[in-house]
């Protein structure tokens, strides 16, 4: 498998003017940038921590979106590890043949042009796992 690292731990918050103020203004993260992902229902933040991973703060805009759903039957916090890969389409077919329960079997777009695919938390102990690949 090609997992490199971790590249983020994303988590669901209910406002992302106020999350971006609490882990800069008191972490002291430096803050990388926000993106809207119309397509996702999310506007999200991204902070460097070092080592290369970082933190994404994810604000629902759809109530409909994953991360507006979550946020309504658990509340905010950690929503997905993030595993950056060489080959997203290579893993995704290893986890299927190893029997992992996909919610993408093919990448999807993401932000900063990722492609990007989830692993349902039921194969993983409860956590969802979002597989990255660089552009």
């Amino acid at each position: 498998m090609s997992v490199q690292r971790l590249d983020h731990i994303g988590i669901a918050v209910n406002n992302l003017d106020k999350a971006i103020a609490l882990y800069r203004d008191v972490l002291g993260l430096k803050l990388e940038g926000t993106h809207v992902l119309r397509e996702r229902g999310v506007r999200v933040a991204f902070f460097s921590i070092g080592g290369g991973a970082r933190v994404e703060l994810l604000e629902p805009i759809d109530a409909g979106s994953t991360v507006a759903k979550f946020l309504s039957s658990r509340g905010e916090g950690i929503h997905h590890l993030a595993l950056r890969v060489n080959d997203i389409v290579e893993v995704l077919e290893e986890f299927k043949k190893k029997g992992l329960t996909l919610i993408n079997e093919k990448p999807e777009a993401g932000a900063e042009g990722r492609k990007i695919a989830f692993v349902h938390p039921k194969s993983m102990n409860g956590v969802l796992i979002e597989l990255c690949e660089e552009p």
